[in-house]
C-alpha cells in the first residue's frame, strides 16, 4: 500500500468508510439478500466472489476476492478482502485481506490507537481503490454460483 497520509485519519477513516459502504452496494445491489454466496462476473476478467461469512441483524461479515486461474486447474484467490458491513451505519470496513493480518493481530496494544487508525485507512484506502475498479469494470453479481455472461 502506499504511503499517502491524511492529515486527520480519523475523519478520513470515516468518510472511506461511508464510501465504501455505498460502493459496494452498487457493486452487489442485492447484498443484503445474498445467502451465502454470489459471484460477479464480466467480459474479460477474473470472477469476483462474494462470501457471507456471518450475518447479524444489524452487520454483515463478508470476504471479496478474485478467482484468478494460473494455470490449468489451479486458482489462486486474491485479495481476500475480509469486510465488516455495518447495515445501521452504511459503514463498511476492512477487516483484514490476504496480504496482511487482521487488526487486532497486529496491534494488540490498545494505547497505540494512533497507529492502528493509520493501519486500518490504508486498508480501507485498498478497498475504496479495489472498489472504484471493480465498479468501472462493470460487474454483474448473481447468487447462482452458475451463472455465466
Amino acid at each position: 500500500m502506499g504511503q499517502l497520509r491524511p492529515v486527520n485519519t480519523s475523519l478520513c477513516l470515516e468518510k472511506i468508510c461511508e464510501s465504501n459502504y455505498q460502493k459496494l452496494l452498487r457493486l452487489i445491489p442485492n447484498l443484503r439478500s445474498v445467502d451465502k454466496t454470489a459471484i460477479g462476473l464480466t467480459q474479460n476478467k477474473p470472477a469476483l466472489h462474494l462470501d457471507i461469512l456471518e450475518r447479524n441483524p444489524y452487520t454483515l461479515t463478508i470476504e471479496l476476492s478474485h478467482c484468478f486461474f494460473k494455470q490449468q486447474l489451479s486458482e489462486l484467490i486474491a485479495p481476500a478482502v475480509k469486510i465488516r458491513v455495518y447495515l445501521d451505519a452504511q459503514l463498511a470496513e476492512v477487516i483484514r485481506d490476504n496480504d496482511r493480518p487482521a487488526v487486532d493481530r497486529v496491534y494488540q496494544n490498545p494505547g497505540r490507537a494512533l497507529e492502528i487508525q493509520e493501519y486500518k485507512w490504508r486498508l480501507n484506502y485498498f478497498l475504496q481503490k479495489w472498489l472504484d475498479h471493480c465498479l468501472q469494470t462493470d460487474y454483474q453479481f448473481s447468487n447462482n454460483a452458475n451463472w455465466v455472461i
